[in-house]
């Protein structure tokens, strides 16, 4: 298969939907040679912050002279953004023969891969063949039952955990914790953010019966610059740099430096120009970040907002929080037959009291949201992040 044809076959699996277990995923290593075995890893789940966590462990380990593998998810414009070794993404050719090996592989199963064990399989197999010397590793939703989890980690890594995803991860924060924690492994260091009591109980329960050494970052990094915008960015710091400490990776101060001064992560308050962020925050605890990183960079300047959701989000949640910013917004559907009704959009933008309510295109949002002299912000989704970051990089805006 050349890559268009490889990666039509690989989206052609989104029809099996989302199937949590490891016993797929276990397979099609094994069908891959186990590439797994050859690799070391820093595995790292949580509801907020991951993506920005793993970046910044990629991006210190990097400074300090190491190859090292990064596969993260979701992605916001390009497939290959999800595998890649320091800035270079996995090549066309490259995943076109390794989703061809895996399509061959399962050609005759019952019990058909998913997008996701798929993609994570082609990660492993790409940096074992390349000889990486380490992978940071993020989960998708959970860990106890992400296909992630078919791997021995030098260290585990809990980020902030919060609700989301409760079609599949359970409705109360304990049970989520749950599912998170299930990424701890016998004698495995444990690394975690602050947690509320619920979850860090959790936690703590885990840790203690695989007898891993549990640790809880107890104040953010202060150290110098970061990459990255708002003050629980400096949290995310802080978590990283002692899952390297756990995991007997320690960088030198300069390289730690270097790579949180350098770490760069999209569409986590992505400023385009110097009045314009793009952030997906999907969640509330990650519109609170959102509003406090908005307050810190713009002050008491009003964002005209240009917001879209997936439906099975805190859409009311999330348009009372960025409220506090915001006093004008347009609504926006989401690229994905997740995406919100647009009157229920309207109703949850109203209930939260918003002067001025628009609806429309993304295209007709941002001409009209950019008119102004106010700054623009674009929240509510990654998957409208990415769209909005695909729009403005064809505009060369």
């Amino acid at each position: 298969m050349n890559y268009r044809d490889a990666l039509a076959w690989l989206y052609g699996t989104q029809i099996f939907g989302i199937k949590l277990g490891l016993d797929n995923t276990r397979r099609l290593l094994s069908a891959m040679g186990g590439p797994q075995d050859h690799l070391r890893f820093l595995h790292v789940a949580g509801t907020n912050g991951k993506g920005s966590t793993c970046a910044m462990l990629e991006s210190v380990l990097r400074a300090d002279g190491l190859r090292c593998g990064l596969y993260t998810s979701p992605h916001l414009v390009d497939f290959r953004e999800r595998i890649r070794i320091g800035e270079d993404l996995i090549g066309e050719d490259e995943a076109a023969e390794g989703l061809g090996r895996l399509r061959s592989a399962t050609a005759g199963w019952d019990h058909a891969p998913t997008f996701f064990e798929l993609t994570t399989v082609l990660a492993a197999w790409w940096f074992a063949r390349e000889g990486v010397d380490i992978v940071v590793w993020e989960t998708g939703m959970g860990g106890r039952l992400d296909a992630t989890n078919a791997v021995d980690p030098l260290v585990s890594v809990i980020t902030p955990v919060g609700i989301d995803h409760e079609k599949w991860l359970g409705k109360t924060l304990s049970e989520i914790a749950g599912e998170k924690a299930g990424i701890i492994k016998p004698g495995v260091p444990v690394v975690s953010a602050p947690q509320p009591d619920a979850v860090r109980a959790v936690i703590e329960s885990r840790a203690a019966a695989q007898d891993a050494p549990l640790t809880f970052v107890r104040e953010p990094w202060r150290g110098g610059p970061l990459g990255l915008a708002g003050a629980h960015q400096r949290w995310n710091a802080a978590v990283a740099l002692a899952a390297l400490d756990a995991a007997a990776l320690v960088p030198d101060s300069a390289s730690r430096a270097e790579g949180l001064a350098s770490v760069a992560w999209p569409a986590r308050f992505q400023r385009v120009g110097e009045h314009m962020v793009i952030d997906g925050a999907h969640n509330p605890e990650a519109a609170r970040a959102l509003v406090e990183a908005w307050r810190e960079a713009f002050g008491d300047r009003r964002a005209r907002l240009v917001f879209g959701a997936l439906e099975d989000k805190d859409i009311a949640g999330l348009l009372r929080l960025l409220r506090q910013i915001a006093d004008e917004v347009w609504l926006v559907p989401v690229d994905s037959e997740r995406g919100a009704d647009p009157g229920d959009l309207r109703s949850a933008a109203l209930d939260a009291g918003f002067a001025q309510v628009h609806s429309g295109s993304v295209v007709d949002a941002l001409a009209a949201a950019r008119a102004g002299d106010a700054p623009v912000l674009v929240a509510g989704s990654l998957f409208l992040a990415g769209e909005v970051l695909a729009r403005l990089d064809r505009a060369g805006d």
